[in-house]
């Protein structure tokens, strides 16, 4: 369908609006968001479609939920604190979570929690959607649990875990949950409308996700529950059914599952990448993190074959970084040494501190897959084109 679009480009970059128009055309677009920042200045907010539930416009005030692109935010939590000096990602896990040491589990550096290579991608605890959602619950399956594979030898997505284990080294530095630390310290100095654990207040504006098409046939039809893909993004069954309808839910909206609920737009996940590069026009000029810090959380960390996301008949081969995943043909996102997070169905989030761009998408209609997306990767290409900027990854 075509599709009117809102917001605005700057001259020049009128083929970027052309590609998200395309998208609708071209991808079955429903309803979606992108921003583009070049050296710290917002050169694209644009926005079009309607909204499932109401069909009313999906406008600049709606908000959506990004799934694992909340990884990038979490990431960036860890790494101010390491930038500050109460974290050495280098350091056991029990130097701060005393009570992780268990099952055999008391030399994982943090580091490894960062880059998926503690070998704890779920739990072996049947747990309940509301003790999914109350946190501790969690934590304390993850103290007990005892690794799936050898931790340090081999990486394997942990869809859900990453967000708990993370998170639970920054409560346990700082005091505060993921979602609070994440809010005051770097959504609210930034102005993003950026949340992990939404308040209610902020309900109304969230656009439900529409379930990826899979002809009726699930993972776990083809795979079968214990399956270790399906064990990892349901959390050993205590998220239930569809993805993309379980996470329409208020209850998943308020809890905070740092590794996917994030519920955000285009414009503030683009800003925030921007922000991590060297500030920005519309906000604080200094930036979020030192370039040092920048090069330490996109250094490729492990690459190879996903212990998780492989499966009989396919072999997913990711790239990751620390806390983040680095570019490649995996995680494309335009230059060699761009950074940032895919979220299931089709968001993305990403900064390229090489040519100081970063961009933000973020969508109803879920695609199939959890990283490149025909849709983000369109526009990445023709921000990067009409910025004038090496392509290496799209």
């Amino acid at each position: 369908m075509s599709v009117e679009v809102g917001g605005f480009v700057e001259p020049g970059f009128e083929p970027v609006r052309d590609a998200f128009a395309n998208n609708f055309v071209e991808h079955g677009e429903e309803g979606a968001s992108y921003a583009f920042y070049v050296e710290g200045t917002k050169v694209v907010d644009v926005w079009g479609g309607v909204r499932a539930d109401t069909g009313e416009p999906y406008d600049d005030d709606t908000l959506q939920i990004v799934f694992s692109s909340t990884k990038g935010a979490t990431a960036v939590c860890a790494h101010l604190l390491a930038e500050r000096g109460v974290l050495d990602v280098d350091a056991p896990v029990v130097e701060y979570w005393p009570e992780f040491g268990q099952a055999g589990k008391q030399d994982i550096p943090v580091r490894w929690l960062l880059t998926h290579q503690a070998g704890l991608p779920t739990v072996d605890a049947k747990l309940t959607r509301a003790e999914a959602l109350a946190w501790d619950p969690v934590i304390r399956a993850l103290e007990v649990q005892l690794p799936l594979w050898e931790p340090g030898v081999a990486h394997g997505y942990h869809a859900l875990t990453y967000g708990y284990l993370v998170g639970e080294i920054v409560r346990r530095i700082d005091g505060r949950s993921l979602g609070t630390f994440f809010q005051e310290e770097i959504a609210e100095p930034y102005g993003l409308e950026f949340w992990i654990g939404l308040p209610a207040e902020y309900e109304p504006r969230v656009a439900p996700m529409i379930p990826m098409d899979s002809g009726g046939v699930s993972l776990v039809d083809m795979l079968g529950e214990e399956a270790l893909i399906v064990r990892a993004l349901s959390l050993n069954g205590a998220f239930e059914g569809d993805l993309g309808s379980t996470a329409n839910e208020r209850d998943f909206h308020e809890a905070e599952i740092p590794a996917a609920n994030g519920i955000t737009n285009a414009r503030s996940l683009a800003r925030m990448y921007a922000g991590l590069v060297g500030g920005v026009d519309d906000g604080p000029s200094e930036a979020l993190l030192t370039r040092k810090q920048i090069d330490a959380a996109r250094r490729l960390q492990t690459s190879g074959a996903d212990q998780v996301l492989s499966f009989p008949g396919l072999e997913v081969e990711s790239t990751i970084a620390l806390g983040f995943w680095s570019a490649s043909p995996f995680a494309p996102m335009g230059g060699a040494g761009a950074f940032g997070h895919y979220g299931a169905g089709g968001s993305v989030g990403f900064a390229d501190p090489d040519h100081r761009l970063a961009g933000g998408y973020v969508m109803s209609k879920m695609g199939l897959g959890i990283s490149v997306d025909p849709r983000s990767s369109a526009l990445i290409r023709a921000s990067y084109e009409a910025a004038g900027a090496d392509i290496t990854h799209v």
